[in-house]
């Protein structure tokens, strides 16, 4: 294991290639800097240094040692910086799993928000469906969980607070043949036509289906997004978020149609485990708890 005294004198010969500018970049003198170098060759047992000419040059040894060195240099930086960052109450890394309910966008200037305290955090937020969402929470595939839905499940030490409540319409497109019902629909003719579904990311179960009836055919897809473009395209009906197709039904693109089963709004949850503190933890919380951002994430961006 290299010293990081040593680690800086390699660094400082890679650097300026003299001896002399070395020891002067140190701030030692340049006989104690020759000294160290020949150390570090005898202590090798390899020529790391060539002398032969006025400025001195790195052997091909020389290279590999002082290149890792200063790899090496550059993780003692970040590993004491981290060591800083933990003392001071700032967690190594934060994962966030938000519910695919929600959209992204409306997430990223609170990204930019926290970036600009400088904390050193890494984030990781990535996306789960229905059930996979408290799954990820439970199995410890997230430290905070964002837009859950239904009622939160027996984890240990789990704490929640509600965001918001999402309301839905069920739509098909102009197109669709259902688009023409003069009447509440009943449910055998929603059961008569295919339904789009996003596909639950359980991993321990089969997950949950919401507007799939008894031998109804469904088409599953990967996100909200995706559901609604499928509606739009007359691909499948089902239930959508209000204020995300809003846009959709006041150009005529999709059609909103009443039943006879109405789907109640759901709650969306936000949750961690007691268990676990932190600065960053704490500032999400803080800031899904504000009352504009809970709305303009549950409402969405075509609300806004």
């Amino acid at each position: 294991m290299l010293s990081e005294d040593e680690l800086a004198l390699l660094d400082a010969i890679r650097r300026t290639g003299s001896l002399s500018r070395a020891a002067a970049r140190l701030g030692k003198a340049p006989s104690t800097v020759s000294h160290a170098a020949r150390q570090l060759e005898t202590r090798f047992d390899a020529l790391l240094f060539d002398r032969r000419r006025y400025r001195l040059h790195l052997t091909p040894a020389g290279h590999l040692l002082a290149d890792e060195a200063a790899r090496l240099m550059l993780d003692v930086d970040r590993l004491t910086q981290r060591v800083k960052q933990i003392a001071s109450g700032w967690e190594d890394r934060l994962w966030i799993v938000c519910d695919e309910i929600l959209e992204f966008e409306t997430f990223l200037p609170v990204v930019q928000a926290f970036d600009a305290l400088d904390s050193g955090v890494t984030l990781r937020i990535t996306h789960e469906v229905l059930s996979g969402t408290w799954e990820a929470l439970r199995d410890g595939r997230a430290d905070l969980i964002v837009g859950a839905t239904n009622e939160p499940p027996a984890i240990p030490g789990l704490r929640w607070f509600e965001l918001g409540v999402m309301e839905w319409v069920f739509a098909v497109a102009a197109r669709h043949p259902l688009a023409a019902s003069d009447r509440p629909l009943r449910r055998e003719d929603i059961a008569a036509h295919r339904a789009v579904v996003v596909a639950d990311s359980s991993r321990a179960s089969g997950g949950r289906a919401y507007g799939v009836l008894g031998g109804q055919r469904a088409l599953a897809v990967p996100s909200m997004r995706a559901k609604i473009l499928a509606q739009r395209q007359g691909l499948g009906i089902g239930w959508l978020p209000r204020h995300r197709v809003a846009t959709l039904l006041a150009r005529g693109d999709l059609v909103e149609k009443p039943t006879a089963d109405p789907r109640e709004p759901n709650t969306l949850y936000v949750a961690w485990r007691g268990d676990l503190e932190g600065r960053a933890l704490q500032w999400w919380i803080d800031q899904f708890r504000q009352p504009r951002l809970a709305q303009r994430l549950v409402d969405g961006l075509d609300a806004s």
